[in-house]
């Protein structure tokens, strides 16, 4: 067992007193559930010390975290970090007890290390615990959480489900769209991201509906909120209507739809233009926020999702450990003289995943980016390889961004530094 030996007056800092990976001798494996976990509490040796189910509840997981620390220096280990574990993160984070994250894929290819077939809420968290005991240099360590941190992941996973239900809204319009007039669909099926489009919808959803309408009300619908689409999509909806003249049954039954689906798809819509601005807030407020978006491609939802998932970039040692962790690392493939070469991760947290390769994209506009870009494309790349090896670049100088606080310096910026500090 570690003793952690604090200053001359035998007070610890807050710093100083948490556990760290190489401290550690007491692994608790934790199988979460809705209602119960299972926890397997291991020495560093491996040995089981106790094991029992436990409530989903303040006082039984104190339980289980007290008579873990009577043996020693303790740590959790989790495979979802997800909502049904907040409350033992919170309670870990309050006893400054260190967090493991063994992602589900892992624990589960681990599992075949183990003897026997059975799939159990025990087996499970023994695994768990074991993998983090035997691997601890390699698997995940979850960072302190401050508030801001937190509002940022409860947000952003609120802006994914508004993500998905708009998708899912215009997807099912352009179903509806379809059966009615493909024409019409090929129109404005494009368009639906438009407010002004959405507008002409819900007021005249079937092609008999816009053809008494007529071009000049179907304009001025348009106008009132996309005022630079008024002709252009009015030429388009009237071209369309002229393709198709027969009515399809229930036609009217299916416009109700339509026009039910537009109002809904228009209010998620105007939640999530609310909710941007929210996350623009939380995101500036923390004190990496600011850092952090002054690197070309990175507005407030990609930088609150970068953020909220790697925090201050201490739990990875170099650009390296990020791209493996986000799944932006390819992965060699070779055996022998049959297989050789590279290909894309499917493994990582995709959140981060998705928000590093957008900005990458969105940062395109900027020449260094562009050039690094251009490079990739020469070399024979595809489009999506090029992004995916620009965002593992990129993980680099975002990781150096939030451990310095320094912005982000372009290459010309950082040439005449260079000479600034040759001259001195």
């Amino acid at each position: 067992m570690v003793t952690i030996v604090g200053p001359p007056d035998g007070r610890l800092s807050k710093e100083e007193a948490m556990a760290t990976p190489d401290t550690v001798d007491v692994w608790i494996g934790l199988d979460v559930g809705k209602e119960f976990h299972h926890a397997v509490v291991l020495d560093d040796a491996g040995n089981a010390l106790f094991d029992r189910r436990v409530a989903n509840t303040e006082t039984d997981l104190v339980k289980v975290f007290d008579a873990a620390a009577t043996h020693g220096t303790t740590a959790l280990a989790i495979d979802q970090p997800g909502s049904i574990a907040q409350l033992a993160l919170a309670l870990a984070r309050q006893r400054d007890i260190p967090v493991a994250y063994i992602p589900g894929l892992v624990m589960r290819r681990a599992a075949d290390l183990y003897p026997g077939e059975a799939k159990t809420d025990r087996r499970d968290a023994m695994i768990i615990g074991d993998t983090a005991r035997t691997r601890r240099k390699q698997v995940h360590w979850l960072t302190i959480d401050d508030e801001l941190l937190l509002q940022l992941r409860v947000l952003n996973g609120l802006d994914t489900d508004l993500a998905a239900d708009s998708t899912r809204h215009a997807n099912r319009l352009r179903d509806a769209l379809t059966s009615i007039s493909p024409a019409l669909e090929r129109a404005v099926g494009a368009k639906l991201s438009h407010a002004g489009v959405r507008d002409l919808l819900a007021k005249y959803p079937t092609p008999t509906a816009l053809r008494s309408a007529g071009k000049a009300r179907i304009r001025n619908t348009i106008a009132k909120r996309s005022p630079r689409l008024k002709v252009s999509v009015t030429e388009r909806v009237w071209a369309a209507l002229s393709q198709q003249t027969v009515t399809v049954p229930a036609e009217e039954t299916v416009g109700r739809v339509i026009a039910e689906l537009v109002v809904e798809l228009d209010r998620i819509r105007d939640r999530r233009d609310r909710l941007e601005k929210e996350i623009e807030v939380v995101f500036l407020a923390h004190p990496l926020g600011p850092v952090l978006i002054t690197m070309p491609g990175i507005g407030p939802r990609t930088g609150a999702r970068t953020l909220a998932e790697i925090a201050d970039g201490s739990g990875f040692a170099n650009g390296s450990k990020l791209a493996a962790y986000a799944g932006l690392a390819p992965v060699t493939r070779q055996s022998g003289t049959s297989i050789k070469g590279e290909r894309r991760s499917r493994r990582g947290n995709h959140r981060l995943k998705n928000a590093l390769f957008l900005a990458a994209f969105a940062s395109l506009s900027d020449p260094d980016s562009r050039a690094f870009y251009d490079r990739k494309r020469a070399e024979g790349k595809k489009h999506n390889a090029a992004i995916i090896c620009l965002a593992r670049r990129r993980c680099d100088v975002i990781l150096a961004m939030l451990r310095t606080g320094e912005p982000y310096l372009t290459s010309t910026q950082l040439a005449e530094r260079a000479e600034t500090k040759k001259a001195a």
